[in-house]
């Protein structure tokens, strides 16, 4: 283990020498024992102040495995169920034909509601009850539980939501109540970041200018098609670096900001003892396959968790969310290995860094 440890090391080191990676922090655990804590590069390239390893990130969708793991410990103790209509606890949720939507379609990305409104911007996304309020009255592209589509920034609305609607409390609350605070991550786990925190976080940079492409050259690609108003990815609040620093998105319960050992933590407590064993079993094994409506791609959850990334483990126990920067976290069942991964330079659907980490991880 070691050697893990300096592999690691000498492997993001090279990634930041190289200039490919401006900073990059990785974190393994197992068993609750911490076997890599990793990092490299520099934080704020304007100051050159130092990434370390409780230096927070910006992750996007990584954030996703974590409020997944929000609700998996409210099921736990029966606030909240899998089976259950979301309008059960939000009951405006209900209109146009999701009122048998369930809390497991949003788990698994089969609820229907994969789009904002088209010209969706970031102060909109920003603005919970704004935002709260769009996605209950949007009308589904399909039956909720017929088809399965990846729902990149509705996710964290309706099952934060749910969340508060069922404890009365903000999706932040709870998860400082029930996951950051019993984990000793309360300075290294956020949805909403605290305003007196800001200054520690990791500056974004975009790894390539912003994606400029002709309104129909978009139009054929599945991610970016328009059905009832509403997209995917609205071009006005892609995820790239001047998003991922404004103070609004990252002060907001719809933001994800995290460091890969408390990334790598959580993962680790949801394979001992943070559920019970069966639900475990449950919540990683494959409830949806098929094609996906939104990515136009084959996919495989789990509840809330794509099952068999990253392609250099090669392993279907293995469970997890990556987000668009490049950014990852992981474990697997098998091995009890739980594994963290955030940089700083937003590198747009490449998970070159996330799958050099896994190789070596495999190899260990």
């Amino acid at each position: 283990m070691a050697d893990l440890q300096k592999n690691v090391q000498a492997a993001i080191d090279e990634l930041v020498e190289s200039g490919a990676e401006r900073g990059v922090q990785v974190a393994v655990y197992r068993r609750g024992e911490l076997l890599v804590d990793a990092v490299a590069g520099v934080a704020d390239p304007a100051t050159g102040r130092p990434f370390t390893s409780d230096t927070p990130v910006y992750v996007t969708s990584t954030g996703k495995g974590v409020i997944a793991a929000v609700v998996h410990v409210l099921a736990e103790r029966g606030v909240l169920d899998y089976d259950a209509p979301i309008s059960s606890y939000w009951p405006e949720f209900g209109a146009r034909g999701k009122d048998r939507a369930t809390v497991r379609h949003a788990l698994t990305h089969t609820v229907g509601v994969p789009g904002v409104p088209v010209d969706t911007t970031p102060e909109d996304l920003a603005d919970w009850d704004r935002m709260c309020a769009a996605v209950a009255a949007a009308e589904p592209w399909w039956e909720p539980g017929t088809a399965t589509g990846y729902h990149p920034q509705t996710f964290i609305f309706i099952l934060g939501e749910t969340v508060r609607r069922a404890t009365g409390k903000s999706v932040s609350q709870v998860l400082h109540e029930e996951v950051a605070g019993p984990l000793g991550l309360s300075g290294e786990l956020f949805f909403a970041v605290p305003p007196a925190e800001l200054p520690r976080l990791a500056v974004i940079e975009d790894a390539q200018p912003p994606m400029e492409m002709p309104a129909e050259m978009l139009a054929q690609i599945p991610f970016f098609r328009v059905v009832h108003g509403c997209t995917a990815a609205p071009l006005k609040a892609m995820p790239d670096a001047a998003y991922s620093n404004r103070p609004d998105i990252l002060t907001s319960d719809s933001g994800a900001t995290m460091t890969a050992r408390a990334l790598a933590r959580v993962y680790d407590a949801l394979m001992n003892g943070l559920i019970s064993a069966g639900r475990l079993r449950e919540v990683t094994s494959a409830a949806v396959s098929g094609m996906d409506e939104v990515n136009g791609t084959p996919a495989t959850w789990g509840l809330g968790y794509t099952l068999g990334f990253p392609q250099a483990l090669g392993s279907p126990t293995v469970f997890g969310m990556a987000g668009s920067g490049g950014t990852a976290a992981f474990a697997d069942t098998a091995t009890g290995i739980a594994v963290g991964v955030t940089k700083n330079r937003a590198s747009l659907g490449d998970f070159s860094t996330v799958e050099r980490v896994a190789r070596i991880v495999a190899d260990a």
